[in-house]
Order: C-alpha cells, then sequence, then structure tokens
C-alpha cells in the first residue's frame, strides 16, 4: 500500500472511532474534559495544517483553544479531518516525505515531513482516544469497543 493511501485510511480509521466516542460522550453527566481534549483533536489538526501551508495566522493558533460547544463538535471534527484528507488525496508519495517548515513555539524555523505530521496526528489521536474512554468508564458508561483490528478482522466459522 502506497503511503498516501495508509495515511488517507489511518485518519478514515480514526474518524470512524472518535465520532463512536463522540456519541458515548454525549451520555455523559460531566463531559467537560472529555469535550477539551475532542476539542484539542480537532485543534491540532487545524493548526498542523497551517504551519504545513504555512500560514501566518498558525503561530497564534492554540493546541487547546477553542473548547467547541458539544453540538459542534462533530461539525468542527469533520470540518478538520476534510482538510487533511483533501491535502493527502493531492500529494504523491514524494511529496508527502519532503520536508516542510515552520515556525515553531520558540518562534525558530523548524521542519518535518507533511507524513510524519500526518501520522503525529492519527497517534496523538489515539492517545488522547484512550484518555477519554477512561473518564467515560469512569462515569459508570461502557466505551464501545474501537481499536482498529476491531475494523479487519472477521470471523469464519
Amino acid at each position: 500500500m502506497e503511503l498516501r493511501a495508509y495515511l488517507i485510511e489511518t485518519f478514515r480509521f480514526n474518524d470512524s472511532a472518535n465520532k463512536k466516542m463522540l456519541n458515548k460522550i454525549r451520555q455523559l453527566s460531566d463531559k467537560a474534559e472529555s469535550i477539551k481534549l475532542f476539542s484539542h483533536l480537532i485543534n491540532c489538526q487545524y493548526k498542523w495544517m497551517g504551519r504545513i501551508i504555512q500560514d501566518p495566522k498558525a503561530k497564534l493558533m492554540s493546541w487547546w483553544d477553542p473548547v467547541y460547544d458539544e453540538n459542534n463538535l462533530e461539525t468542527e471534527w469533520t470540518k478538520s479531518l476534510n482538510i487533511w484528507i483533501n491535502y493527502l488525496e493531492n500529494k504523491s508519495d514524494d511529496e508527502l516525505a519532503k520536508e516542510v517548515t515552520f515556525v515553531g513555539y520558540d518562534d525558530s524555523l523548524w521542519a518535518a515531513s507533511p507524513k510524519d505530521i500526518a501520522l503525529q496526528l492519527n497517534y496523538h489521536s489515539i492517545h488522547h482516544r484512550a484518555q477519554i474512554q477512561t473518564l467515560i468508564r469512569q462515569q459508570g458508561l461502557e466505551p464501545d469497543f474501537i481499536d482498529y483490528i476491531g475494523t479487519k478482522y472477521r470471523k469464519l466459522s
């Protein structure tokens, strides 16, 4: 499988898993921390894309703010995801491997490849999804089974 296709598949898996989890978040009595973490995932996707395309506003974007209203989480998530899917669909593996530069947290110039940034976003999503799943369990709800393998394995008999 080419890298671009793999990255798109990974974003789509995270989309499916995060949307399932969002349905569970809606059932929580105390949603604040879960909404904050989910909003953070959205903001990371926006900020990293801003860095890649060298948007001058990217440096001002927060990793943590805004915290989106519960009713807007799915819309904002989908919007931030579609930016990445569209970007990946229009790049070759070679383009995804070529480093881009951006201004970092310390005003220095930094470099990373879009493929590594895309991988970071997806791995980061897994990290925070696990935190949210713990919050769901702590509030007495059973988290959904959202492991990657659950999208791939099949029962034979």
